[in-house]
């Protein structure tokens, strides 16, 4: 028999009893009516089998067990212990070899896990287990089961890691570790990375957390499974909202209780898995949770293709403006910056888009479009006064402290005549619509030259100007050239072997579709040509879409194995375009030591000498009328 512990802890007592002082006789039993939140298994009648393994490695599948050591444990009592070494059948890595002290000359002669498993499923049946990240324990131990060809019982199994997570504050321990938790709770036995040692540690810690959790009204086994689930039960009892939603790609809504729409996501799988998810512990987002305490329906929209779900899901944020998105509801209020029309021209954040002048944008932010305007005006020579100025100066004009610096050459007062002004405004619009080269080398001279003299802090900043310029420029050079193309149709191939087929009109997708491996995709094209929305021409650069949604079809058409079958106009970029300067910015904080700057992750990387995929159409899908440019 196995030595007997007796730990009697505060959740082994009866709730609001006081025990009887030594010798005095025990109280007359008294017949009492147990209420409904009675009913259950109290937890100081459970039998625990507290289970811990040594292993090869961290995957259950092909690594193999080297040790078990278990403890069952009832009502703060030990009732027994069990521990082997197992042969994994093979030699123990080193580093393991290492950590847990198990070399490969102590597994010579030790039983296979053949003959272990047998004997610990008997030690432990009818027992609920428990273990330490438990995952890693019972993946391992049902992984055994299935390469010995038996059935896994099935037991209830309880994560002490779980549990921590519940009552240990951060502030108490750094995290959830067994060694941490050990120490915290002071644990009889230290946890040493051997299976019966960790074990009896975790013994000492499931007490002392089961302690902490009685305050909470976990008493019985029934709560300490909620206890171990993060999700309210309120919010998974509404996973019922995702029953019969379908298993295709496409858009969800979730909908309050007077209709409106609280949230617009999207899946480019199952919009069943999707929308579950939310009712799980893998949603962590606390306004997700509330959320979904709101929600008593979920609408879905089935698309076609992953692309489509994802543009539907920008255009319904953009309809309805439900207060639990956070993405881009209103693309008119994204700011643009212009080079004005008028004799002599200056820059200006503006809302809107005109022809005939420059512009780049958009941008997600008003302070985002003023560091592009102060970084072209680093660069160039371009007044910054915001008034009208007439062909001719008028009498008695004067000029600004920009002049005296020689920052600006002053065509208000005639110090600067149309002619010359119009060289410096030309080489304004040549760094917005295609080579930035001179703003790169100025803002790297710039750099260099603080970080010189050590004024890092400034340097970061003349830095973020030239990323802000170049984030707007590329935006308007990659959005150009597909809002002034009519119409285009593209193809890709899909794992299947059938087509996924794209309708673009304007840099808006107008229409897609699929099809299968044994249809003859030509009639279709010419069908989803004949049906696709009907899109106005927009003042290019600005497209006929959202931003985003532009920034999305750009993404699918740049993607490999991608085919032009249609194209009605030009689609190209320029060679030495903005694109590239995220790249050379990163360098530059490579030579000179700065912080890493953000790459443009709304920008993907350029490929040299085209904006358009380039590859034939092949057999299947013919290509007709592209046409690239440098």
């Amino acid at each position: 028999m196995p030595s007997v512990r007796r730990l009697r802890p505060v959740w082994a007592e009866t709730p609001g009893t006081v025990p009887p002082p030594p010798g005095a006789p025990a109280p007359a039993a008294v017949a009492v009516q147990p209420g409904l939140d009675e009913l259950g298994t109290p937890l100081a009648d459970v039998t625990f089998v507290v289970v811990d393994l040594e292993t090869t490695g961290g995957r259950a599948g092909t690594d193999a067990i080297t040790e078990i050591g278990a403890v069952k444990v009832r009502g703060g009592e030990v009732l027994g212990e069990f521990q082997t070494l197992v042969d994994p059948g093979g030699p123990v890595p080193p580093f393991i070899q290492v950590l847990t002290g198990i070399t490969t000359s102590m597994l010579v002669g030790a039983p296979r896990i053949e003959e272990v498993l047998p004997s610990f499923l008997e030690f432990a049946r009818g027992a609920v287990l428990v273990a330490h990240n438990a995952p890693f324990d019972v993946g391992f131990l049902r992984a055994a089961a299935a390469r010995c060809e038996r059935a896994w019982p099935g037991f209830q199994v309880v994560d002490t890691v779980r549990l921590a997570r519940r009552v240990v504050l951060r502030d108490e321990a750094p995290n959830h570790k067994l060694s941490t938790l050990a120490a915290l709770f002071r644990a009889e036995v230290a946890p040493n990375h051997r299976a019966l040692s960790d074990a009896r540690a975790t013994v000492d810690v499931l007490h002392a957390l089961l302690g902490r959790l009685a305050p909470l009204g976990v008493t019985h086994l029934e709560d300490l499974a909620d206890a171990a689930d993060p999700v309210p039960s309120d919010v998974r009892r509404r996973s019922t909202l995702a029953d019969g939603l379908p298993d295709a790609p496409g858009v969800y809504l979730f909908r309050g209780p007077r209709e409106e729409v609280l949230y617009v996501g999207t899946s480019t799988t199952s919009l069943r898995k999707r929308v579950r998810s939310y009712f799980t512990s893998a949603e962590k987002r606390g306004r997700m949770t509330e959320m979904v305490r709101l929600a008593v329906r979920v609408d879905p929209v089935v698309c076609a293709t992953p692309l489509e779900a994802r543009v539907r899901e920008l255009r319904l944020i953009a309809e309805h403006a439900p207060r639990y998105n956070r993405r881009s509801r209103a693309p008119e209020r994204m700011p643009w910056v212009r080079l004005t029309d008028e004799a002599y021209p200056r820059l200006s954040v503006v809302r809107d888009v005109r022809s005939g002048t420059a512009h780049i944008g958009p941008f997600a932010s008003q302070a985002s479009a003023q560091l592009a305007v102060e970084a072209l005006h680093e660069t160039f020579a371009v007044r910054r006064c915001t008034r009208r100025l007439p062909l001719l100066p008028a009498a008695g004009a004067h000029a600004c402290v920009l002049a005296e610096l020689g920052r600006c050459g002053a065509p208000c007062t005639g110090g600067q005549d149309h002619a010359d002004y119009g060289t410096v405004a030309d080489q304004v619009r040549a760094a917005m619509a295609g080579d930035p080269g001179e703003v790169v080398a100025a803002h790297a001279a710039r750099i260099r030259t603080l970080v010189a003299q050590e004024r890092f802090e400034e340097a970061a900043t003349v830095r973020d100007r030239l990323l802000a310029f170049a984030r707007g420029a590329a935006r308007t050079q990659r959005h150009a050239p597909l809002a002034r193309c009519a119409e285009l149709v593209a193809a890709r191939r899909t794992d299947d072997g059938g087509w996924e087929l794209v309708l673009v009109r304007h840099g808006r997708l107008a229409g897609t579709v699929r099809v299968d491996r044994r249809t003859d995709p030509r009639p279709v094209v010419a069908t989803l040509r004949a049906t696709g929305e009907h899109v106005a021409a927009p003042t290019a650069p600005a497209t006929a879409a959202h931003p985003e949604e532009t920034d999305l079809v750009l993404a699918w058409l740049e993607q490999p194995g991608v085919r032009l079958v249609e194209i009605s106009g030009e689609w190209a970029s320029p060679v030495r375009s903005a694109q590239s300067v995220r790249d050379a910015v990163a360098a530059v904080a490579v030579d000179l030591l700065l912080p890493r700057p953000p790459l443009l992750d709304d920008v993907p990387p350029a490929r040299p000498g085209a904006g358009a995929p380039s590859a034939p159409a092949g057999p299947d899908v013919p290509a007709q009328g592209a046409r690239r440019t440098a």
